[in-house]
């Protein structure tokens, strides 16, 4: 098992510190940056997506879910945006223009505030392709103070939390899997050990929970 790491690799691209961030120049425009489930489903119509990462926080699955990926006795665990100076976070960036803006807005604030209890904040995010031109963008993170924050534990724990827990969105397995597969496709630039060694326990322990057969329907 890796041991538990508040600073994540960085990517090699180091962008200016004299340049500022942009946006785009369109007053009614709005960058959404998601690091969670909005990766592969963000279900809002957006202009424009670019895969970049955020610097300054780390990704971790310390928030509790009941709904989406858990319920009211068996809470999943989802990711949150932990506040780290070493830290990197790689997601995708979602660009939202005129009336998507209050369309987006008003589902992501039942997705993420209501039902998930996100706070947002506003982080510099820098686009892959572009690291030299950075953005503002719009984030939902979930903080201590919310009562569904669950906090750290052990790799082996969360894993195992993981694989017991479903929601109406679906098994907090898939959740999982679907984040490290996107993770794979940004290149090996973005690393996230946490993620990774979460990944390494439930692999370890999916055989003893079930056999092969319904372990692939999870996912």
């Amino acid at each position: 098992m890796k041991q538990e790491s508040a600073a994540q690799s960085t990517p090699s691209a180091s962008p200016p510190p004299s340049q500022p961030p942009q946006d785009d120049c369109d007053p009614q425009a709005l960058w959404i940056f998601g690091y969670g489930s909005l990766v592969w489903r963000p279900d809002f119509a957006y202009s424009d997506s670019r895969v970049g990462f955020v610097r300054g926080y780390s990704r971790r699955f310390w928030q509790g879910d009941t709904f989406h990926r858990g319920s009211d006795k068996m809470p999943g665990r989802v990711v949150t945006l932990l506040e780290d100076r070493e830290g990197c976070t790689w997601g995708v960036a979602y660009q939202v223009q005129g009336e998507q803006v209050n369309e987006a807005l008003k589902y992501l604030n039942v997705r993420e505030a209501v039902l998930g209890s996100y706070d947002t904040k506003e982080v510099t995010f820098y686009p892959q392709d572009t690291p030299d031109q950075p953005l503002k963008a719009l984030a939902y993170v979930a903080t201590p103070q919310n009562p569904g924050y669950l906090g750290p534990a052990p790799e082996e724990a969360i894993a195992t939390q993981i694989l017991a827990c479903r929601g109406f969105s679906g098994h907090n397995l898939e959740y999982l899997l679907r984040l490290a597969d996107f993770m794979q496709l940004c290149g090996p630039q973005a690393q996230d050990e946490h993620l990774a060694a979460i990944v390494d326990a439930v692999g370890t322990m999916l055989p003893c929970f079930c056999p092969t057969e319904q372990a692939l329907a999870l996912v």
